[in-house]
């Protein structure tokens, strides 16, 4: 081999050996994907379950339940330092299994320790009313969930990063998209075992409101007695499967060693710096601000959802949990048929615009089903309700990168999905505060749920009158003259 010879020294050759690395084979890109599933029917534990306990069973108000499950997503900053970490400072030989592994058993053990400060909590609320000993149970749950997204951070971060070490260009995006969609299967997965496992009929109703708006005569022990054993299986599981999904990869398949360290990824933009690019210039400010606007309105439900389907359709806990995989299945229809059958006839942006005005009247359709006390309808418009966030995702996806520069593609994917995190987080907080807003407005309960789901949908109509502002073309003649700028000003 000629040391000037370039055309043999590709990213994917072996120096030490003289052998090319083997291209990731498909089954290995959906083992992969396991690790993703795992975290899929993990989500179910903390929006799916301990929020239904909390909001319902509990009387926890809904701004302070909401605000510690979203504790997890407020730390998303951290995952720079987990990148660079992985990047840095190889592990046991491995620069990204080791953490992967690390952050799993953490997290996955930070989820057990939150179910048992939620039954203190409820206990402490039964006893005495929510009083300065609930409050304090309730800061150390929100405690628990920073150190369970700082230990998510740890794992999900530097599996990121494996699945870019292990990819060459002509098959990221083939992976990336199998790696996605087993999140959402682990999402429809997920549910269904944790209905099975939380299926205990003699629970259901089991929460009576007393003359103290704040207590309940919740059987908390045989509450417990059903829910804790999910807190347990499913966190092993999840393990199982993700060492399946990476044991033995990064050494197979890792081209790290054989690539530039100077290449930025997604996972490495700061915050700070993250919003000085997606306000770099007022057509990436408007951007980001649709952006911040739909994802807001799309997921304020997640905290809530659970909890009005067992006050407002009498549904247990493992039916509750359930509604999960309808809204999982719409999802993956919606995401599947988007790229082949809308954005090819309708366009990016018309794409979207369906997108909000169907996710929009899906959000109206839960008010109904609410006064019908029907859950058939709510599942049916929870169904619909995946399908519309599929296809709006989807094509706010393909615009966003109709609008990434190659040029700077890394730093602006890295920066919205940063601000994407924050947003969720922002929305699930948003969920509870407004829910708790309806019950003081309003005396009954589909009304004080109603008025999430309604500024959900007026949420949706001005994401697409800020949408209608973007201009793609001003948007591609301006935007790289202002991130060079950001990047300039940042090396100054």
């Amino acid at each position: 081999m000629k040391i000037g010879d370039s055309s043999e020294q590709s990213s994917t050759s072996n120096p030490l050996e003289g052998k090319p690395l083997p291209p990731i084979p498909l089954f290995t890109m959906f083992r992969l994907g396991l690790y993703q599933m795992g975290l899929g029917i993990m989500s179910l534990l903390t929006l799916g379950v301990i929020n239904r306990i909390m909001i319902d069973e509990l009387k926890v108000p809904a701004l302070i339940a909401a605000g510690a499950i979203a504790m997890h997503q407020f730390v998303a900053p951290a995952r720079v330092w987990f990148g660079q970490m992985s990047d840095t400072k190889p592990l046991w030989g491995y620069h990204r299994s080791s953490y992967v592994w690390i952050g799993l058993i953490l997290f996955t053990s930070a989820s057990f320790l939150a179910i048992q400060v939620v039954w203190q909590l409820g206990a402490s609320i039964q006893a005495n009313g929510f009083n300065g000993i609930a409050y304090l149970w309730a800061g150390l749950l929100a405690f628990i969930f920073a150190g369970y997204g700082l230990a998510l951070s740890a794992s999900s971060t530097p599996f990121t990063a494996l699945l870019f070490d292990v990819s060459d260009e002509d098959n990221r995006s083939k992976l990336i998209s199998i790696v996605w969609s087993m999140l959402m299967v682990g999402i429809v997965i997920g549910a269904i075992i944790s209905s099975k496992i939380l299926h205990r009929p003699e629970l259901c109703g089991a929460a009576i409101l007393t003359e103290n708006p704040i207590a309940t005569t919740t059987n908390l022990p045989e509450l417990q007695a059903s829910v804790t054993p999910l807190f347990i299986i499913v966190p092993l599981m999840v393990i199982g499967l993700s060492v399946i999904a990476t044991i033995g990869i990064e050494r197979r398949f890792s081209r790290y060693q054989f690539r530039s360290t100077v290449v930025e990824r997604e996972d490495q933009i700061t915050l700070n710096r993250a919003l000085k690019i997606l306000t770099a210039s007022p057509q990436t400010g408007l951007f980001f601000t649709f952006l911040l606007v739909m994802t807001i309105s799309l997921f304020m439900q997640d905290a809530v959802l659970e909890p009005y389907g067992g006050e407002v359709f009498g549904m247990c806990v493992s039916e509750t949990t359930k509604l999960n995989a309808f809204f999982g299945t719409g999802t993956l229809i919606g995401i599947a048929s988007t790229g082949f059958l809308m954005v090819p006839r309708l366009g990016k942006k018309n794409t979207v615009k369906i997108g909000c005005v169907g996710v929009s009247i899906c959000l109206i359709f839960f008010i109904i089903a609410g006064f019908t006390a029907n859950p058939v309808f709510l599942k049916g418009s929870l169904l619909g309700f995946g399908l519309c966030s599929g296809i709006l995702t989807a094509g706010a996806i393909n615009l966003m990168l109709d609008l990434t520069l190659a040029e700077t593609a890394g730093t602006f994917i890295g920066a919205w999905g940063l601000a994407q995190a924050m947003a969720r987080g922002l929305a699930t907080v948003l969920g509870g505060a407004v829910l708790d807003l309806g019950r003081a407005i309003f005396q009954v309960p589909v009304l004080a749920y109603g008025t999430v789901f309604t500024v959900q949908a007026i949420g949706m109509m001005l994401a697409i009158i800020l949408l209608n502002r973007v201009n793609v073309r001003e948007f591609s003649e301006n935007t790289k003259r202002a991130i060079a700028n950001v990047l300039e000003q940042e090396l100054d």
